[in-house]
């Protein structure tokens, strides 16, 4: 790229892949330089199931992104979703070899390498270790131990693994796009980072990102990454629900969703029949919104009720006050804040890219959330590394400690 300090993002979707260029401007915030969409291929379920059909969607949003803004793109960050990714959080002692000295960041380096060592199996990779809280000598929790004394130093981490077929696929799909891969980075925290407030951050949210294929969450709790997992339903589920139900094809029916669907039949929106396109010798037929509604609600509640049961699960479930915020495409369906508060009992909100300028106009929708986010992740890292642009992440300034660090502030409020 031209700027020295331009970075690139691509997130790869299931209904869509989005390629951004952003910078920085003069008050620290992500401006954003130019994009490019272009419909998804080649995948299933979160993961690439045809790399040759991903690669030619990835290469046309990425020369639609570089038209936009004028640049080249030859690196840059990419997300990645599926069932395949797993979390755990795990919790590492290291000793301060001087009690009378302060606790170093160095120190701090080492509490979260070994907080970041699990095993694993050999088809698994670590993808992420993110810090999530510190204690000194077994006391109350701080939020940065360095300058601080004490003997011990406990840190807890956050640690996200993923199959390494599907890392390797996703890193050859884009690469034989021409683009080099910086950093691999999960769509769930890229979401909730383009989504979320500080105030939500601190006081616990889960941010929900319901996509074409998956849901994913990612659960804050005090400020800190305490969650994240992916569920394997999302917006196509409903569309495959109004195909099959009106025996009409998927187009009409996406259609159909997006211009008069509703989470919730709703005295507002009335009972009004609209055509449609459908199989048979009748290529027409009619259909009523709150038939179409009722079709979308029962899947939406499918989804909202797996949502509750991973939160439950996790022990997260009546920890968040700030409740649920929603992102991704199939939140912008109508009324679906008021069908999880009625069936959750949780504040809920639909979000979109947030904290950021430029191109506001054509990116604003929950929608883009996760390439925002995966922007604005790699522009806080760079930023903390001070490492130029197009840098790779295994160079060999950059070393282990310098990366966990990096990523660690990336996710950490600011």
């Amino acid at each position: 790229m031209k700027r020295s300090n331009a970075i690139a993002a691509i997130d790869i979707g299931a209904t869509k892949v989005t390629a951004l260029v952003a910078d920085v401007n003069e008050y620290r915030q992500p401006r954003l330089l130019g994009v490019g969409v272009a419909p998804a291929a080649g995948l299933s379920r979160g993961v690439i199931d045809n790399i040759q059909s991903a690669r030619n969607a990835v290469a046309t949003a990425v020369e639609k992104a570089e038209q936009s803004c004028g640049m080249r793109i030859l690196s840059g960050v990419v997300g990645i979703g599926g069932g395949h990714l797993s979390s755990q959080n795990n919790r590492g002692i290291v000793a301060i070899a001087d009690r009378t000295e302060p606790i170093t960041s160095d120190d701090r380096a080492r509490a979260i390498e070994v907080a970041g060592q699990i095993s694993i199996p050999s088809n698994r990779q670590i993808l992420h270790v993110i810090p999530r809280g510190y204690w000194i000598e077994g006391t109350d929790p701080v939020s940065d131990p360095v300058g601080m004394y004490g003997a011990r130093l406990d840190a807890e981490t956050h640690i996200v693994t993923a199959a390494v077929s599907a890392v390797r696929n996703l890193t050859k799909c884009v690469e034989d796009a021409g683009v080099q891969i910086d950093e691999v980075v999960l769509s769930s925290l890229a979401a909730a980072t383009g989504a979320l407030t500080a105030e939500e951050r601190a006081q616990g949210v889960a941010a929900v990102d319901i996509g074409g294929s998956t849901t994913s969450i990612c659960v804050y709790d005090e400020g800190a990454v305490a969650h994240t997992a992916t569920l394997s339903l999302g917006g196509t589920h409903l569309t495959q629900d109004l195909a099959r139900l009106l025996r009409c094809p998927w187009e009409s029916a996406e259609r159909l969703k997006c211009e008069h669907g509703s989470a919730i039949p709703t005295a507002e929106l009335g009972s009004v029949d609209v055509e449609v396109r459908a199989f048979g010798a009748n290529s027409q037929k009619r259909v009523s919104t709150s038939h179409v509604a009722e079709i979308l609600q029962a899947r939406t509640e499918e989804i909202l009720e797996m949502v509750a049961i991973e939160l439950k699960r996790a022990g997260y479930l009546d920890r968040l006050a700030a409740g649920l915020v929603l992102t991704g495409g199939t939140s912008q369906l109508p009324n679906i804040e008021e069908l999880v508060e009625q069936q959750l009992d949780l504040p809920a909100r639909v979000g979109g890219p947030r904290g950021c300028t430029g191109l506001t106009d054509l990116i604003a929708a929950p929608a883009y959330s996760t390439v925002v986010g995966l922007a604005k992740y790699a522009l806080r890292e760079t930023t903390a590394a001070q490492r130029p642009a197009g840098a790779r992440k295994d160079a060999p300034e950059t070393g282990f400690l310098k990366r966990i660090a990096a990523f660690g502030r990336a996710f950490i409020p600011q």
